[in-house]
């Protein structure tokens, strides 16, 4: 779900985060109207406004794992933990981590693709939140669900800063609530969205 749906429909600080995010038109190849998420933090009060909404939505959810998708999700997951008292869990590309790994493969509309967390990251029963920066199909969601849960852990939710026009209305994946911050900018435009 969209936060203008959750009661933040008229909130400022949504779109000035979606002001704040660069439209890079044709990257990274021709047709792509790529969302970068990092021009957010070129200002430090939509950066803290950013953070601020996951927290406020997340403080009182008995949440202890922060789970961070490579590489965007690790932007806004370490303040997020901090700010809710929550350890912060690094989802990584495969070779990333040292020492023992469990992997979740998954299929994209290219190829595909794997996560990887550290084995003991996650302890069973632990209630986790898992975030990124942008939600198009749901594949690397989906696998980082699959992940936390092969470990015993419960994902409450899954946050992200955009989400793509094709999930607008639905509210889950894979059985999990999604939370969603804005829209990307220059929809019209769109044609795809490489992850």
């Amino acid at each position: 779900m969209f936060a203008a749906e959750n009661g933040l429909k008229g909130d400022p600080r949504l779109q000035g985060i979606s002001e704040a995010i660069r439209v890079v038109p044709g990257f990274p190849k021709p047709g792509i109207m790529f969302q970068d998420i990092t021009t957010l933090f070129l200002d430090h009060k939509v950066f803290k406004d950013t953070v601020d909404i996951f927290v406020d939505r997340y403080r009182d959810m008995d949440i202890s794992v922060v789970a961070g998708v490579e590489a965007r999700g690790f932007m806004f997951g370490p303040s997020i933990a901090l700010a809710i008292g929550a350890k912060f869990v690094p989802l990584r590309k495969p070779g990333k981590l040292p020492g023992s790994v469990i992997s979740e493969q998954y299929v994209l509309e290219y190829g595909t693709d794997c996560l990887e967390m550290h084995v003991g990251a996650v302890q069973p029963g632990e209630r986790a939140l898992v975030i990124d920066d942008l939600i198009a199909t749901g594949g690397t969601l989906s696998a980082a669900i699959r992940l936390l849960e092969r470990m015993g852990a419960e994902v409450v939710e899954c946050a992200c800063v955009i989400g793509l026009p094709e999930v607008k209305g639905q509210r889950r994946l894979n059985g999990k609530p999604l939370y969603i911050l804005v829209e990307p900018r220059d929809i019209d435009c769109y044609q795809g969205m490489i992850l």
